[in-house]
């Protein structure tokens, strides 16, 4: 057993763990880099607890907000509001790890590249909003949506209802009662037919459905937008943190 590995094994607390300030503490001691202790900690099957920043462990929550903390962290913040662990550390000198911690959870700041090793980025679980819109009667009845509106651009792309029900993995009757609510639902023809071969024949959008087309794009980008903005808002931003993990 080398000497990094004893004391090491010196330093181990009653779970078999290897607390973050000990860890520092046997990286002074051995003169051996603060990588290298996580690193050889890992290899001997020991995990890192009681992190000194909060990042995780029992020091979770136990800190003091400081305005002086603060002022030394904001400048080293990244732009995803980061900051380095060492950057993190160093700025504890004179008023304590505690305060750095504390300050840290109260600001909602992620420490990442921890020096010992046990993380790159915090990791979180990402989260993402997602809405769907559709239009319908008072008889609670599907008159239009994202389905519809599908359908409508592959008889436009393919000038057909069979070329469009090809291009949906539908069947011609399916595609084509689609079309028929729409028909129904609304005043103005949307969908022309020409019979006859080549050029003349096919399927067409009239004026009517392009716009209707555009309008419930828009009416779905600007749901879209809000909901994302207030997701932000109550479930990312720092002063309503929530814990996902």
């Amino acid at each position: 057993m080398s000497e990094l590995e004893r004391h090491i094994k010196e330093n181990l607390n009653e779970e078999g763990k290897l607390p973050c300030k000990d860890a520092y503490k046997v990286a002074a001691k051995t003169k051996e880099a603060v990588r290298t202790v996580g690193d050889t900690a890992k290899a001997m099957g020991v995990r890192i607890s009681d992190c000194g920043l909060g990042q995780f462990g029992g020091l979770k929550g136990d800190g003091e907000y400081d305005e002086e903390a603060k002022a030394r962290l904001e400048p080293l913040l990244d732009e995803n509001k980061k900051v380095f662990c060492k950057e993190a550390r160093d700025a504890a000198a004179g008023i304590g790890l505690k305060k750095i911690r504390g300050t840290l959870d109260k600001c909602g700041i992620d420490v990442k590249y921890c020096e010992l090793g046990c993380f790159t980025e915090k990791k979180r679980q990402r989260l993402y909003i997602k809405t769907k819109t559709w239009i319908e009667n008072e008889k609670g009845e599907l008159l239009f949506g994202k389905g519809k509106t599908e359908v409508l651009e592959d008889v436009a792309r393919t000038g057909s209802i069979a070329g469009a029900a090809e291009k949906l993995g539908m069947n011609y009757k399916k595609t084509w009662s689609h079309i028929q609510i729409l028909q129904k639902s609304f005043s103005s023809p949307l969908v022309a037919t020409q019979k006859g071969g080549g050029e003349s024949g096919g399927t067409t959008l009239t004026p009517e459905a392009y716009e209707l087309m555009e309008a419930y794009k828009t009416l779905q980008a600007d749901i879209e937008a809000y909901a994302n903005e207030r997701f932000k808002d109550l479930f990312l931003k720092p002063r309503n943190k929530r814990d996902f993990s």
